[in-house]
């Protein structure tokens, strides 16, 4: 069964990994560059300043780097401990790759990018939800697009990434609930 589900899993990377042209490498580039989320994190960070102020900024600056941290350093857990070869690195689906990222790294379970960024998401819109409403939304949709570029520039299967986002998901609920009890503990929200 396990597989049957790893060889699915192979298949659908090729499939969607083969959709990309020259004419599109360079976007999806910038899109899977973690760089590239700087203008996105400075926004959010000055809407949570202008809703909570520069207490509560400084209270949710340090919440967002334990989540971050906490969100990164499981990853590489898994990581280390699944021990899956990345497709840019595995004989047999790497001669079918279309390989344009910068580098690949060794071991691809689950996908730090998906997690991250899907943490950043949920933990974002739920804290700003209040506010605005339909953030939450926009932030998944990003997410979900940087963590398709994983499998575009070819260094992530479909399954690293549903469950890097899974992942992700949780943690950025669970830091979330941690910042609204931290909020109301010190009478900022």
């Amino acid at each position: 069964m396990l597989d049957q589900l790893i060889e699915y899993d192979k298949e659908l990377f090729l499939f969607l990994n083969n959709l990309g042209t020259e004419t599109w490498d360079n976007l999806w580039l910038v899109i899977t560059n973690k760089f590239s989320f700087i203008p996105l994190y400075a926004i959010l960070l000055f809407l949570i300043f202008k809703k909570l102020g520069l207490k509560g900024l400084l209270l949710m600056l340090l919440v967002i780097v334990l989540m971050v941290t906490f969100t990164d350093q499981i990853t590489n857990v898994f990581k280390r401990g699944f021990e899956r070869f990345r497709p840019c690195g595995q004989e047999g689906v790497m001669e079918y790759t279309r390989f344009i990222a910068v580098r690949c790294g060794k071991y691809g379970f689950f996908s730090g990018h998906s997690s991250n960024t899907m943490a950043a998401a949920i933990f974002a819109g739920l804290l700003l939800k209040p506010y605005y409403k339909n953030l939450i939304f926009i932030l998944v949709f990003w997410s979900v697009v940087v963590a398709y570029s994983r499998i575009y520039v070819g260094v992530h299967y479909p399954l690293d990434i549903v469950c890097g986002m899974l992942f992700g998901a949780f943690s950025g609920f669970i830091f979330y609930k941690l910042a609204k009890y931290i909020l109301k503990r010190v009478s900022i929200s």
